[in-house]
């Protein structure tokens, strides 16, 4: 076996539109562009951990850091976590660590977020791996349970949709519910699937990704190839990725089929560019 490149840990507090946040993250040094990873709701940093197994990843730097509401990042106002939140947030992120230009990763709530992210400055992404990242108001299957299974007690919302979800029968649905309650704060939710919606609704997300310059991949779970825009995907040159035995969480259910195609296209952005 190849040796693994460590990750290590960070803590950075910053200030985002006033309100207090500690960023917890991951990072490794190296050559080449970095690959920044941003993670779905109710995941954290770890999801993309495995990146040291990836030899064709070896040596480039990483960086991945759980959203402020989840995992062990922390946030003064848990009201504020909307998706614009979190793009203030990657930006600081990126700034405090000097990274210019990335290769995006971004899964869910992290593929949106990195979607908006990426549209507001296109030349600084040097490819774009949108892991069913919402593009439509389809995609809202999880987020839009804010409005659908409304409850006024934010706890009795996150055990109930974990209940929902846990026993859906989708690939990793058990496993991704059965840590909810450790990975994200109850307090974060609504404000977090409420802009989701909105975004989906009335963003134009699809024209948006479909308009950025940089090589793009959208990664879906073959439970979930009837996503209705997949051939205007393909029709816009966006290279399709559906993974085997697998519904909304590859890195759960099927991720060497994920990491090989990451790879891939990493390599071959890096290539030509």
């Amino acid at each position: 076996m190849s040796p693994v490149r460590k990750l290590e840990r960070f803590t950075l507090p910053l200030t985002v539109g006033g309100t207090r946040v500690e960023v917890s993250g991951l990072h490794r040094g190296g050559t080449g562009t970095p690959l920044m990873f941003l993670h779905g709701f109710g995941s954290a940093k770890e999801d993309y951990a495995d990146v040291v197994q990836q030899e064709p990843l070896a040596d480039r730097p990483v960086l991945a850091y759980d959203a402020p509401g989840c995992g062990a990042s922390t946030c003064a106002d848990l009201d504020a976590v909307s998706i614009p939140f979190l793009v203030s947030v990657a930006e600081q992120v990126l700034q405090a660590r000097q990274i210019g230009r990335f290769h995006l990763v971004g899964h869910s709530m992290g593929g949106l977020t990195a979607l908006l992210l990426a549209d507001g400055d296109p030349s600084r992404a040097a490819s774009f791996t949108n892991i069913e990242g919402n593009l439509a108001p389809e995609d809202c299957f999880l987020s839009r349970q804010i409005v659908t299974h409304s409850h006024d007690d934010p706890d009795d919302f996150l055990a109930r949709f974990a209940e929902r979800v846990g026993d859906s029968r989708f690939y990793g649905g058990a496993l991704y519910s059965s840590s909810l309650s450790h990975k994200v704060r109850a307090g974060a939710v609504r404000a977090i699937f409420e802009s989701m919606v909105d975004l989906s609704d009335h963003g134009k997300l699809l024209d948006r990704f479909l308009g950025l310059p940089a090589p793009k991949m959208f990664m879906y779970g073959e439970q979930n190839n009837t996503l209705t825009y997949l051939p205007a995907l393909a029709e816009g040159g966006v290279e399709l990725a559906e993974i085997d035995h697998c519904a909304h969480f590859p890195m759960y259910s099927n991720p060497p089929q994920m990491w090989t195609r990451i790879a891939d296209l990493v390599t071959r952005a890096a290539a030509g560019s």
